[in-house]
């Protein structure tokens, strides 16, 4: 069953019809995965563009939009009884095209003939970066193209026609994020009551999954549940949690119509922040609470993050672990060895929205193009923010040992940070908080039920 109804699709397609103008718009869906023989597959996954414009989430589609001629056909191959026997009786391709307004289907290996046939009349086939081998393979069956001709053979005219479509959330897709936000939600205030002296991480992450799967969700990706948040993307779950430490939660899940929700939380175990934990956490809420004040239209990204990072910055001057001119440390990156990642990043049908066109043609536009600088090139989003734009907000500190290590022995940055202040925080772990937001007329709002954030909030709930 479609999530939107059939003018909801049909109006997509026919907005990107006038955006490319002419041509054989080709959308690739995708296959199953096996994990290790062709019957063992990974949880299956549709490919987001083609869920966007033909709204089918099942395995073994492709697609094309005939510019020239209006036309809309979907290819693939109707179940047998030997398919139905394992699988049951399943809705047909024929009457899941009807539901999203296309009333024409083929039988998949008619594509290749289809394509051949218009590239051989001259007309231009148009297509978006494939991110699975076996659809770069396809796309160079099809076209006649080496594996090495698919990527250059991308179509820019498509890839941005896409991209402005999809970067504006319609009313019924921002009520789905607020879904997958409010999921979400349910995810972080279990994991909060589960914060505890002797809980393994392993255990969190367990009944984490059962609330997510029971829903009728999945994870938008893996969650990170760990009491080392310094290291950004931590998957290990092995560890008991002690007193003393924190708890990272960064927890997103993806409900059944594929928009998802991405929210960090950290939490102190049995809810008492030492001092110094409180000290940076109250500066990360701070910040964030800011960067989600400064999100308004017409102001770029990129200036909401650098403002989070001078934030960011100068209370760490307060708390002597930085020094100097703050607006020059964070110009020359010097914050980065706090926070070497950027402030946020589009988030729709995939949890980094889009990401497979190109992240600087999403995140950046015709704007100027990212910066070089470590931790400022992290920035997956730095175009001017406009209405309809959904997007993540999510500051934080992090103590790496080894980062800074490295940056002690090179002496660098040594006028804008304090090494030896630094030395009893290098065991401080890591603090991130999230949440998604929506750019409104007149300035931006959180999408979903509030999430306990505060330090009083936290220690109330997990008391």
């Amino acid at each position: 069953m479609a999530t939107f109804s059939s003018e909801t699709y049909k109006s997509r397609r026919a907005n990107l019809q006038k955006k490319v103008g002419s041509g054989i718009l080709l959308f690739m869906g995708n296959e199953e995965s096996p994990m290790n023989y062709t019957d063992n597959c990974y949880h299956f996954r549709q490919d987001s563009s083609f869920l966007y414009f033909f709204g089918i989430d099942q395995p073994g589609l492709n697609a094309i939009i005939d510019v020239d001629n209006d036309q809309e056909i979907i290819f693939g191959d109707e179940l047998t009884i030997n398919d139905v026997v394992w699988t049951g009786p399943q809705t047909t391709i024929a009457e899941s095209a009807t539901q999203v307004g296309i009333s024409t289907t083929k039988p998949a290996k008619e594509l290749s003939s289809f394509l051949k046939a218009a590239q051989s009349s001259g007309r231009e086939v148009h297509y978006l970066p494939p991110y699975r081998d076996s659809n770069l393979l396809k796309i160079s069956e099809w076209l006649n193209f080496s594996p090495k001709q698919v990527e250059p053979g991308v179509s820019s005219k498509l890839v941005k026609g896409v991209i402005s479509l999809r970067s504006y959330k319609s009313a019924e897709e921002i009520e789905e994020v607020t879904k997958a936000v409010n999921l979400s939600r349910k995810l972080h205030i279990k994991a909060l009551e589960m914060c505890h002296y002797g809980m393994m991480e392993s255990r969190i992450s367990s009944v984490l999954h059962e609330i997510v799967i029971g829903e009728g969700g999945q994870f938008a990706y893996p969650p990170i549940i760990t009491v080392n948040g310094q290291t950004l993307h931590n998957h290990y779950y092995g560890n008991r949690l002690e007193k003393g430490q924190m708890l990272l939660v960064d927890a997103g899940a993806e409900v059944s119509s594929r928009y998802a929700g991405d929210i960090t939380r950290t939490f102190a175990v049995d809810g008492k922040f030492t001092e110094q934990q409180s000290d940076i956490y109250s500066l990360v809420l701070n910040t964030e609470i800011n960067a989600i004040n400064n999100s308004i239209p017409g102001r770029t990204y990129a200036e909401v993050h650098h403002k989070a990072m001078v934030d960011i910055a100068n209370g760490l001057k307060d708390l002597g672990l930085m020094k100097g001119d703050i607006d020059e440390a964070v110009t020359e990156g010097a914050h980065a060895l706090f926070c070497p990642h950027g402030l946020g990043h589009m988030i729709g049908l995939d949890v980094h929205d889009m990401e497979d066109l190109g992240e600087d043609a999403v995140g950046y536009g015709e704007a100027k193009k990212r910066s070089n600088l470590f931790g400022t090139k992290a920035l997956r989003l730095g175009r001017a923010l406009e209405p309809g734009f959904v997007l993540t907000v999510e500051p934080g500190i992090y103590f790496i040992s080894e980062l800074i290590d490295i940056w002690k022995s090179e002496n660098k940055f040594a006028q804008f940070i304090d090494y030896t202040a630094l030395e009893s925080y290098r065991n401080g772990g890591g603090i991130r908080i999230e949440d998604n937001i929506l750019i409104t007329n007149d300035g931006c709002e959180i999408l979903g039920k509030p999430i306990p954030k505060s330090i009083d909030d936290i220690e109330e709930t997990e008391g």
